[in-house]
């Protein structure tokens, strides 16, 4: 049975590990039945260790069950407490494993970023190749800070964002209206191009 989505509209969350703020913004996404993906730009998945210069680091495509279990095992009761081993949790009842964005092939009409350092990958990434469809994407940043609190915030607003965008009857002439709207709406400052697939 095909899934029903409350809107044409194809999405991608991208924060840079795909771990945090992608991952909550796409479970809420798809919980209220958007046809939504998320994905990463880092060179690697990077998690907070038990010291400030000893990260965990995986590859991307390394599941999420896979890293539950090694920092589990490494350190149950720290990662339980600073809340990694409950956003793993959470992620792996979403998919399987990080994705990386600039492997992905498939196309979106609108691509989030939650950094701006995120979304000028994004872009750099798109403009490295050569359109072949024409087709306009529309890749708008929304600053979230990473932490478990912000990521929640983080994905009301994007989900209010992408509400906004999935009522519009003309998207790519009412963009500019509607991304103000939203800024004065949360109080927060977005940035927007659009790149061509």
């Amino acid at each position: 049975m095909s899934q029903s989505y409350v809107s044409p509209l194809s999405i991608a969350v991208i924060c840079s590990s795909n771990m945090n703020r992608s991952m909550e913004a796409h479970g809420f996404l798809a919980k209220k039945r958007f046809k939504v993906r998320s994905f990463g730009t880092g060179d690697k998945v990077k998690l907070p260790g038990t010291a400030a210069d000893r990260p965990n680091v995986y590859e991307f495509g390394t599941t999420y069950d896979d890293i539950y279990n090694d920092l589990a095992t490494k350190d149950k009761q720290y990662y339980t407490q600073n809340g990694l081993l409950h956003m793993l949790d959470r992620n792996r009842r979403i998919k399987s494993c990080p994705e990386k964005f600039q492997l992905c092939t498939e196309r979106f009409d609108v691509l989030v970023t939650c950094e701006e350092r995120v979304y000028d990958q994004v872009i750099e990434f798109m403009e490295s190749k050569t359109p072949s469809y024409n087709l306009p994407v529309h890749v708008i940043n929304i600053d979230i800070q990473d932490n478990h609190e912000e990521a929640t915030v983080g994905a009301f607003l994007i989900c209010d964002l992408i509400t906004m965008m999935a009522q519009s009857e003309d998207l790519d002439n009412d963009i500019d209206e509607l991304l103000h709207d939203f800024e004065n709406k949360c109080q927060r400052s977005v940035l927007h191009c659009v790149q061509f697939y």
